[in-house]
């Protein structure tokens, strides 16, 4: 796979000025098949991540490094957004499990359950998805294993492989799943067109030294 960048999640990252993070998500155009963002989160969770563009992915070997400085780091989207969501109506109007005694209950626990909730969610531009890696990969006949990242042309950015870690506890190896062999990614699943077996007679790959 000579000429190709590999995006592993979980890879550092490195602006031109310092670290920055880690790699946990690679958003993907399932359509066209191509990386158009990493999201890379502070490694202690020192304030949101942030959605970088993959045209500022400069090379990447063991590690993911960025053309911006650590202050234009900064001013990059968020990768998390706070929706504010109302809690249970205490009226129950509309509400088909309502509880007389639920909202009585709430305020003896101190808790108002009309007042507003905040939770944050991944942010994922609109008809992309995110690749992360608890997703899972399945075979024709079953589960087959985890992503561990994506191999992508250095031009376009299009996907040429799916990084794969196969097997159980004891005997997991990586592989390269090439992206023909794929038949739809999804947001929970990504499918393949080949058997266990087929994924098993692949070769194993050395993900830490994929770069061409």
């Amino acid at each position: 796979m000579a000429q190709t960048i590999p995006f592993r999640i979980g890879a550092n990252a490195i602006c031109t000025d310092g670290a920055c993070g880690q790699v946990t998500r690679v958003i993907v155009n399932p359509a066209a098949r191509e990386v158009t963002h990493l999201v890379v989160d502070p490694k202690h969770r020192h304030g949101p991540g942030r959605l970088v563009p993959v045209d500022l992915v400069d090379t990447t070997t063991d590690q993911i490094r960025l053309r911006c400085t650590l202050t234009e780091f900064e001013t990059l989207r968020p990768a998390q957004e706070t929706e504010v969501v109302r809690d249970l109506d205490p009226t129950g109007h509309g509400h088909p499990d309502y509880v007389p005694d639920l909202a009585r209950l709430l305020k003896a626990r101190g808790r108002r359950p009309e007042a507003p909730q905040e939770v944050t969610v991944d942010f994922v531009p609109f008809g992309e998805v995110d690749i992360r890696r608890s997703l899972t990969v399945c075979a024709t006949d079953g589960e087959i294993g985890q992503v561990q990242g994506l191999v992508v042309e250095p031009g376009g950015h299009h996907v040429t492989h799916v990084l794969l870690q196969e097997g159980h506890m004891g005997g997991r190896r990586e592989v390269a799943i090439p992206i023909g062999a794929v038949t739809k990614i999804g947001t929970l699943i990504i499918h393949l067109s080949l058997t266990k077996h087929q994924v098993k007679d692949l070769p194993p790959v050395d993900i830490d030294h994929l770069a061409g």
